[in-house]
Protein backbone atom coordinates (compact mmCIF):
# COMPACT_ATOMS: atom_id res chain seq x y z
CA UNK A 1 0.00 0.00 0.00
CA UNK A 2 1.50 3.11 -1.36
CA UNK A 3 1.39 6.04 1.54
CA UNK A 4 -0.60 8.78 0.76
CA UNK A 5 1.49 11.58 2.20
CA UNK A 6 5.02 10.58 0.57
CA UNK A 7 4.22 8.04 -2.10
CA UNK A 8 6.70 5.24 -0.24
CA UNK A 9 5.41 2.06 -1.14
CA UNK A 10 6.37 0.28 2.31
CA UNK A 11 4.20 0.86 4.77
CA UNK A 12 3.42 -0.74 7.93
CA UNK A 13 -0.02 -2.38 9.43
CA UNK A 14 -0.06 -1.58 12.90
CA UNK A 15 -3.49 -2.42 13.86
CA UNK A 16 -6.14 -4.64 12.25
CA UNK A 17 -9.80 -4.84 13.21
CA UNK A 18 -13.39 -5.60 11.68
CA UNK A 19 -15.11 -2.11 10.97
CA UNK A 20 -18.54 -1.56 12.78
CA UNK A 21 -20.55 -3.78 10.51
CA UNK A 22 -18.12 -6.60 10.01
CA UNK A 23 -18.49 -6.37 6.19
CA UNK A 24 -14.70 -4.92 5.38
CA UNK A 25 -10.57 -4.78 7.68
CA UNK A 26 -9.97 -1.54 8.97
CA UNK A 27 -6.50 -1.37 9.09
CA UNK A 28 -3.98 1.36 11.01
CA UNK A 29 -0.85 2.13 8.70
CA UNK A 30 2.12 4.03 9.23
CA UNK A 31 4.89 4.71 6.41
CA UNK A 32 8.58 4.37 8.06
CA UNK A 33 9.81 6.97 5.77
CA UNK A 34 7.58 9.85 6.81
CA UNK A 35 6.28 8.84 9.77
CA UNK A 36 2.79 9.44 8.36
CA UNK A 37 -0.21 7.27 9.58
CA UNK A 38 -3.77 6.56 7.60
CA UNK A 39 -6.39 4.35 7.51
CA UNK A 40 -7.44 1.47 4.92
CA UNK A 41 -10.29 -0.92 4.51
CA UNK A 42 -10.45 -3.81 2.75
CA UNK A 43 -13.55 -5.33 1.25
CA UNK A 44 -14.74 -8.96 -0.18
CA UNK A 45 -15.25 -8.06 -3.69
CA UNK A 46 -17.35 -11.02 -5.31
CA UNK A 47 -17.07 -10.03 -9.18
CA UNK A 48 -16.43 -7.21 -11.23
CA UNK A 49 -19.30 -4.96 -11.97
CA UNK A 50 -19.42 -3.14 -14.88
CA UNK A 51 -21.92 -0.18 -15.45
CA UNK A 52 -23.81 0.54 -18.81
CA UNK A 53 -24.30 4.64 -18.77
CA UNK A 54 -27.17 5.79 -20.82
CA UNK A 55 -24.33 6.91 -23.13
CA UNK A 56 -23.72 3.32 -24.08
CA UNK A 57 -20.11 3.97 -22.29
CA UNK A 58 -19.38 1.25 -20.13
CA UNK A 59 -17.41 1.49 -16.56
CA UNK A 60 -16.09 -0.30 -13.67
CA UNK A 61 -18.53 -0.24 -10.83
CA UNK A 62 -17.53 2.71 -7.99
CA UNK A 63 -18.34 1.71 -4.39
CA UNK A 64 -17.37 5.10 -4.00
CA UNK A 65 -19.08 7.25 -6.27
CA UNK A 66 -22.02 5.11 -4.77
CA UNK A 67 -21.17 6.30 -1.74
CA UNK A 68 -21.02 9.92 -2.70
CA UNK A 69 -24.03 10.27 -4.29
CA UNK A 70 -25.78 8.91 -1.40
CA UNK A 71 -23.71 11.34 1.14
CA UNK A 72 -24.95 14.11 -1.52
CA UNK A 73 -28.86 13.35 -1.14
CA UNK A 74 -28.33 12.96 2.48
CA UNK A 75 -26.30 16.29 3.10
CA UNK A 76 -27.69 17.62 6.54
CA UNK A 77 -29.61 15.00 7.39
CA UNK A 78 -30.15 13.27 10.59
CA UNK A 79 -29.64 9.23 9.60
CA UNK A 80 -27.32 7.38 11.35
CA UNK A 81 -23.58 6.62 9.30
CA UNK A 82 -23.96 2.90 10.33
CA UNK A 83 -27.73 3.31 8.43
CA UNK A 84 -25.53 4.71 5.51
CA UNK A 85 -23.27 2.08 5.29
CA UNK A 86 -25.39 -0.53 5.38
CA UNK A 87 -27.45 1.22 2.44
CA UNK A 88 -24.02 1.03 0.39
CA UNK A 89 -22.88 -2.16 1.36
CA UNK A 90 -26.37 -3.92 0.42
CA UNK A 91 -26.57 -2.30 -2.76
CA UNK A 92 -22.58 -2.91 -3.64
CA UNK A 93 -23.54 -6.86 -2.69
CA UNK A 94 -26.67 -6.63 -4.34
CA UNK A 95 -25.03 -5.92 -7.57
CA UNK A 96 -21.89 -8.19 -7.43
CA UNK A 97 -24.39 -11.67 -5.99
CA UNK A 98 -26.62 -10.75 -8.85
CA UNK A 99 -24.63 -12.99 -11.44
CA UNK A 100 -24.88 -10.41 -14.05
CA UNK A 101 -21.35 -8.92 -15.38
CA UNK A 102 -23.00 -5.84 -16.63
CA UNK A 103 -25.62 -4.08 -15.12
CA UNK A 104 -26.86 -0.45 -16.23
CA UNK A 105 -26.94 3.01 -14.28
CA UNK A 106 -30.73 2.86 -14.26
CA UNK A 107 -31.01 -0.29 -12.18
CA UNK A 108 -28.76 1.31 -9.68
CA UNK A 109 -30.20 4.30 -9.71
CA UNK A 110 -33.58 2.33 -9.07
CA UNK A 111 -31.80 0.51 -6.22
CA UNK A 112 -30.45 3.72 -4.64
CA UNK A 113 -33.64 5.36 -4.67
CA UNK A 114 -35.71 2.08 -2.88
CA UNK A 115 -32.86 2.00 -0.27
CA UNK A 116 -33.53 6.03 -0.14
CA UNK A 117 -37.51 5.88 0.19
CA UNK A 118 -37.19 3.28 3.22
CA UNK A 119 -34.34 5.81 5.03
CA UNK A 120 -35.25 9.72 4.61
CA UNK A 121 -37.94 10.41 2.52
CA UNK A 122 -36.24 14.18 2.03
CA UNK A 123 -33.33 12.72 0.87
CA UNK A 124 -35.09 9.98 -1.66
CA UNK A 125 -36.89 13.10 -3.27
CA UNK A 126 -33.31 14.82 -3.62
CA UNK A 127 -32.10 11.68 -5.37
CA UNK A 128 -34.59 11.59 -7.82
CA UNK A 129 -35.10 15.14 -8.59
CA UNK A 130 -31.40 14.70 -9.90
CA UNK A 131 -31.64 11.00 -11.23
CA UNK A 132 -34.83 11.86 -12.81
CA UNK A 133 -33.76 15.18 -14.12
CA UNK A 134 -36.91 17.16 -13.05
CA UNK A 135 -37.94 20.45 -14.87
CA UNK A 136 -40.80 21.43 -12.96
CA UNK A 137 -43.05 21.43 -9.80
CA UNK A 138 -45.43 19.20 -10.98
CA UNK A 139 -42.37 16.63 -11.41
CA UNK A 140 -42.06 17.03 -7.73
CA UNK A 141 -46.14 16.53 -6.85
CA UNK A 142 -46.07 13.04 -8.76
CA UNK A 143 -42.99 11.69 -6.34
CA UNK A 144 -44.83 12.91 -3.46
CA UNK A 145 -47.75 11.03 -4.54
CA UNK A 146 -45.55 7.98 -4.22
CA UNK A 147 -44.37 8.48 -0.49
CA UNK A 148 -48.17 8.14 0.89
CA UNK A 149 -50.95 10.66 2.23
CA UNK A 150 -48.89 12.05 4.44
CA UNK A 151 -46.22 13.36 2.33
CA UNK A 152 -45.91 17.04 0.98
CA UNK A 153 -49.37 18.11 2.81
CA UNK A 154 -49.54 19.68 5.95
CA UNK A 155 -52.00 19.24 8.59
CA UNK A 156 -53.23 22.32 9.66
CA UNK A 157 -53.75 21.30 13.44
CA UNK A 158 -49.90 20.08 13.35
CA UNK A 159 -48.94 23.74 12.81
CA UNK A 160 -49.17 25.90 15.54
CA UNK A 161 -51.17 29.26 15.47
CA UNK A 162 -48.55 32.50 14.76
CA UNK A 163 -48.09 34.96 17.06
CA UNK A 164 -48.98 38.27 16.83
CA UNK A 165 -45.87 40.41 17.01
CA UNK A 166 -45.79 42.86 20.08
CA UNK A 167 -45.54 46.17 19.17
CA UNK A 168 -43.41 48.50 21.89
CA UNK A 169 -44.48 51.79 22.18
Amino acid sequence: MRCPYCGGSDTQVKDSRPSEDGAAIRRRRVCPDCAGRFTTFERVQLREVTVLKRSGKRVPFDRDKLQRSIDVALRKRAVDPERIERLVSGITRQLESSGEAEVTSESIGELVMEGLKGLDDVAYVRFASVYKNFREAKDFEDLLGTLGPAAGHVNPDAVPPRRKARVRP
